[in-house]
């Protein structure tokens, strides 16, 4: 499921995604993510699966946004001419909720790997990966 439909109090400190996020049993739980573990910057773009995108980014700031309340991730990353620009990212593609606590899914097509993360496991530390 996706998190942002079973979650409260939604924050970003910095790279860390935070909520409160309903469980099995109906009850909200403290649940945070490292976003360093899972998004990457490529020249001024985030992206799915790379690491450390704060340190090159400025200004990052979260947001629910537009009718289906959409969890935007916003900050601006410096591309490979050592401008910061703009960039945006849908936590929701690929963050969801899994009985109290955040999983990263690695790919949601077909032809991707079916790989999830957890916290316990991030994918720059995962038995899975060679990195």
């Amino acid at each position: 499921m996706s998190f942002h439909s079973s979650a409260e109090d939604i924050t970003v400190d910095g790279h860390i995604l935070k909520a409160q996020l309903r469980n099995e049993g109906g009850e909200n739980v403290h649940a945070e993510i490292n976003l360093d573990d899972y998004v990457g910057n490529n020249d001024g773009r985030f992206e799915w699966g790379g690491n450390g995108f704060s340190q090159t980014a400025e200004d990052i700031r979260f947001s629910i946004e537009g009718a289906a309340n959409v969890p935007v991730l916003r900050a601006r990353l410096r591309n490979l001419e050592g401008e910061f620009v703009d960039a945006d990212l849908n936590l929701a593609e690929r963050f969801s909720n899994d009985n109290g606590g955040f999983v990263f899914s690695y790919g949601s097509r077909p032809q991707d790997l079916d790989r999830v993360f957890s916290p316990i496991f991030p994918a720059s530390q995962s038995p899975f990966l060679s990195v």
